[in-house]
């Protein structure tokens, strides 16, 4: 037995122009680590609901080990997040997460992602985003996909915005004592068919990770 006999979604490889998708082995889960003890973002802004990254770069590294261990082994057929790495030209550039709760009955998506700094302001972010967003919708029959961004996060706003999201309410959320505006972003089928322009390649769909997925052929 290997282990996408185990875990079937390990199966899962979404190509973009630059870009490879995958779940992490540890060799990725350490590159990953690597990433995010060099940096994820700078000192003027917190994108995190939980400011996981407000520590020393070895212990931000652990932390990122110990999330996505954390977060592959949860994956059930009601509730999943998908932790996949982005990998350009051989290494490992941040990572993006999609995940649903019941999918079968809702049939629509939530996606976040961090990039590693120096691989910021190149694209990647939308490309990464728009990797996802093609699984959800073309790959498992998504109607929407969902986001979030705390007011004055630009980048992942005009990720949102660019591949065609429309402003859906906001929440309040408090970070160390202090209110914060979270802005939600809802993605339809029709917007995000009228704002697609990545092609995405989606290899390892197969029944076994449908039903890892809480779905059958019949149902994406």
């Amino acid at each position: 037995m290997t282990l996408t006999d185990y875990l079937p979604v390990y199966r899962l490889r979404l190509r973009t122009e630059r870009l490879e998708l995958r779940l992490p082995d540890l060799d990725d889960l350490v590159a990953l680590a690597d990433q995010a003890a060099a940096g994820i973002h700078g000192p003027e802004f917190m994108p995190f609901e939980m400011p996981w990254t407000e520590c020393e770069p070895i212990e931000r590294g652990r932390r990122t080990l110990q999330h996505q261990m954390g977060v592959i082994a949860g994956i059930a057929s009601e509730r999943w997040m998908l932790p996949l790495v982005a990998v350009h030209d051989g290494g490992v550039v941040g990572m993006q997460e999609v995940g649903a709760t019941a999918f079968k009955a809702t049939r629509e998506a939530t996606t976040g992602s961090w990039l590693a700094l120096a691989h910021h302001g190149k694209g990647f972010g939308t490309e990464m985003r728009a990797a996802v967003l093609d699984f959800v919708f073309n790959g498992l029959g998504a109607d929407f996909a969902l986001s979030a961004s705390f007011e004055g996060n630009g980048p992942s706003e005009g990720v949102s915005r660019k591949l065609g999201y429309k402003a859906d309410g906001i929440d309040h959320k408090v970070l160390n004592g202090v209110r914060r505006q979270d802005n939600r972003w809802r993605l339809s089928r029709e917007d995000w068919e009228a704002h697609r322009k990545h092609e995405v390649a989606i290899e390892g769909l197969d029944a076994e990770v449908l039903a890892m997925l809480g779905l059958d052929d019949a149902e994406a």
